[in-house]
């Protein structure tokens, strides 16, 4: 391999030597003024705030709990800072909690506060957290990389308890980052090939170098170091940007002579500017002069195409079914030499077709064939465009497999996926580390035919898969040896759309899309495929037989309505008994569910049931004036039909009328008391026997329902709840009146159809 203009580097190094010399000389004794302006602020450097709008933070349960602020941080930014403020709301009694705070360059961070497992071959890196109260926080990143930057807060994870709104403290804990950046406005372009001079006093020298697409090295030296106080060559230099949770940011320190002070960096990022900051290790007065030279090894690429194709097979037929495509001998020097005499090929580039399917769902395949040819001399490099912006939201996901009858016993085929530039290092490592990061490695052989990655949250950037063939024990097996590897490379927004036991969410953050799985059935993790805690079908069964048929008791209730002639109560009990047994068999999860209806309809009406049967009952048991007890039980129904809109889960909406209605039953019964000089009801046997069972079964039930529900006893829980209520309301039923006989409630009817006959003529209708 060559670089490109070495030649002219010995009369360039040679003038680059001189240059800093004399130029040292003439500045080896600054004038205190030029000593002075050191002092001052860098004028180079411009500061510029951001911030978004606060967000109220949640106890942690799946990945859409946590809160994510995305913010772009501009180039040539020297400086970060992030300044976390977190203020706490509502009641002054709630305690102080910690508040977990993640970072990520790129794509939202992959956090994972419960501890589950990953789907398998789910490769995932350490997030980079903080942990804080409710107080101020700040973070420092030195030379940030341009670009995506996220930041995730919660709460820590959620308890299982379930718990009234209204019955609890309103707690809110307000969470707002403002991100401040200092940039260089004025920074010095190093262009290849070509020394570039510089003094160094006090402020440091900022500079950047484009590095084209197919740079395999790049290579930084400091020629002709000198210093008016020092020895050596005391240069701090730092080349690339820093990222989290992974820095590979790349340092060196020049105090060793100056010819040995060089940084070869392999597989550079393409496309894009790298930043180089150089900083004096003398004395605040010591100056230092110094050249710096960048060298960019080129890289011939091979354009594997549908032309390509044509020319090497002319004669063979593409078997588009398989992906299968004997290699020929034209293939087989691709690595070697280029026809036209201008170097050897360093990588076979395989164009590769993006396919966008929906929101963040994109399929990846190589134009006119399904397989890609892989070879001992030349790694096999396919670029995968996940640079809009919108595609970090997802999972990556790459699977290779290769036909045992092609791969030999003794041969491997390496792979490596990497963001920004591919690996070609086949040859002399295997690791799969570039310049400023580390790859994903992965491996077929006559073993595992077969390899599958999954990337939760790719890094905005072009990915690229380099695959090449390696013969471990003898090399010379290799060199007319190829395999074709078959791919399938996708972006999914969520894995095996999250499994029997989960959903597929689409969460948005000011127009920045991601997806998270939400579980259930005890299920968990980040694809809902932990089952430690998981129910099973028999359990998952079991549950929803005894959240259906608890509600069976109702029946009670009814027949004892319809016993005692109160046939709008009986109507309202059968309401509740059916639309409560049809919504948890519809809320179940996994594969007992049944749904007559929309899930919310029958939620809705469930809560609406529930409500209206406590409010008949209390009105029931005030034995009011038939008009007044008819009147107050359609205002009532339309009063909790309104204010279950508003708010479903607020247990004053429900709890409110219900004590309304228990103020008329206690007003009603006093008055009574009062008229009648006696205590109402009057029969000590309906207060031992049917009144005081029935308020202690709807105290217990109460109870329950408040404070004893979890997320993993529900089941059984709020089964009794059921039995509680069905059966205190057949206990707190008043009694049939005494002239009135069993079961002869048709008997009141005595019309019949003639009930809605209009005596005028021309309105006469039967129904």
């Amino acid at each position: 391999m060559g670089r490109a203009g070495s030649g002219a580097r010995g009369a360039a190094a040679a003038g680059a030597a001189a240059g800093p010399l004399l130029l040292l000389l003439l500045l080896a004794r600054p004038s205190p003024a030029a000593a002075g302006d050191t002092s001052k602020s860098d004028t180079r450097l411009v500061s510029e705030q951001f911030s978004q709008s606060p967000q109220k933070l949640s106890f942690y349960s799946w990945y859409g709990s946590a809160r994510l602020f995305h913010f772009r941080v501009p180039p040539d930014t020297v400086l970060l800072r992030w300044l976390l403020q977190v203020s706490q709301g509502g009641d002054p009694t709630c305690a102080k909690v910690e508040i977990t705070v993640y970072f990520r360059y790129g794509a939202p961070p992959v956090i994972n506060p419960l501890g589950t497992s990953f789907p398998a071959n789910t490769s995932t890196q350490p997030s980079f957290l903080i942990k804080m109260l409710q107080s101020n926080a700040s973070i420092n990143i030195s030379h940030p990389a341009p670009g995506d930057w996220f930041v995730a807060a919660h709460l820590p994870p959620s308890s299982q308890k379930i718990e009234l709104k209204g019955f609890i403290p309103t707690c809110a804990y307000i969470f707002q980052p403002d991100m401040l950046v200092v940039r260089v406005a004025e920074v010095s372009i190093l262009e290849p090939n070509t020394p570039f001079p510089q003094i160094l006093l006090s402020r440091p020298s900022y500079l950047k170098i484009f590095v084209p697409e197919y740079t395999q090295e790049l290579l930084l030296e400091l020629q002709g170091c000198v210093s008016n106080r020092s020895l050596g060559c005391p240069v701090h230099l730092t080349v690339g940007s820093a990222t989290l949770p992974g820095n590979f940011q790349k340092v060196l320190t020049c105090t060793d002579p100056p010819q040995t002070c060089r940084l070869l960096l392999p597989s550079p990022p393409w496309d894009r500017w790298l930043q180089v900051t150089a900083k004096s290790l003398a004395g605040p007065h010591t100056l230092v002069a110094f050249s710096t030279l960048a060298s960019l090894t080129v890289c011939r690429p091979w354009i594997m195409n549908f032309h390509h194709l044509l020319q090497n097979s002319p004669n063979q037929s593409r078997n588009t079914s398989s992906g299968l495509l004997p290699p020929s001998p034209g293939y087989q020097d691709l690595g070697r030499s280029s026809p036209a005499g201008g170097g050897p090929f360093c990588l076979l580039s395989y164009q590769v077709m993006r396919e966008d399917v929906d929101v963040l769902s994109v399929h990846f395949r190589p134009l006119d064939r399904a397989s890609v040819l892989v070879q001992s001399d030349t790694p096999s490099v396919m670029r995968l465009h996940l640079n809009t912006g919108m595609d970090s939201g997802g999972s990556l996901t790459v699977s290779l497999w290769a036909n045992k009858s092609v791969i030999a016993n003794n041969t491997l085929v390496k792979v490596c996926v990497n963001a920004a530039s591919p690996f070609l290092g086949f040859n002399t490592s295997l690791n799969c580390t570039t310049a400023f990061s580390q790859g994903y490695p992965l491996a077929l052989s006559t073993v595992s035919r077969k390899a599958n990655l999954i990337i939760p949250y790719p890094e905005t950037d072009s990915w690229y898969l380099s695959l090449q063939l390696v013969c471990l024990q003898s090399p010379e097996e290799c060199e007319k040896s190829s395999v074709l590897v078959e791919t399938a490379l996708s972006l999914v927004p969520c894995l095996n759309d999250c499994g029997p036991y989960g959903q597929c969410l689409l969460l948005r953050r000011h127009g920045y899309l991601y997806a998270g799985c939400s579980c259930k059935a005890g299920w968990r993790g980040w694809s809902c495929t932990d089952d430690s805690t998981a129910q099973t079908e028999a359990q998952q069964r079991m549950a929803v037989l005894l959240l259906t048929l608890s509600n069976l008791l109702f029946l009670a209730p009814i027949a004892l309505s319809v016993y005692r002639c109160l046939l709008v109560e009986a109507s309202v009990y059968a309401y509740t008994m059916f639309f409560s047994t049809f919504y948890h068999a519809c809320d179940q999860p996994g594969e007992a569910v049944l749904c007559i209806l929309n899930y919310d309809t029958l939620q809705y009406c469930d809560f609406l049931g529930s409500g209206v049967s406590i409010w008949v009952t209390i009105l029931c048991m005030a034995r009011l004036k038939a008009a007044l007890k008819y009147v107050l039980l359609l205002l009532g129904t339309l009063v909790f039909a309104m204010s279950l809109q508003l708010d479903r889960r607020g247990a004053w909406n429900m709890m409110g009328p219900c004590l309304f209605a228990f103020v008329i039953m206690v007003t009603m019964w006093v008055y009574r008391c009062g008229h009648r000089r006696h205590c109402y009801p009057t029969s000590w046997q309906r207060w031992v026997f049917y009144l005081l069972p029935g308020i202690s079964m709807a105290t217990v039930a109460i109870s329950i329902y408040s404070s004893m529900m979890t997320s993993s006893n529900y089941y059984y829980t709020h089964s009794i709840w059921h039995m509680l209520l069905a059966g205190s309301t057949a206990f707190l039923l008043p009694p049939r009146d005494k002239h009135t006989e069993p079961w002869t409630c048709s008997q009141k009817l005595t019309c019949h159809y003639q009930i809605c006959k209009n005596h005028q003529e021309e309105l006469y209708t039967v129904t």
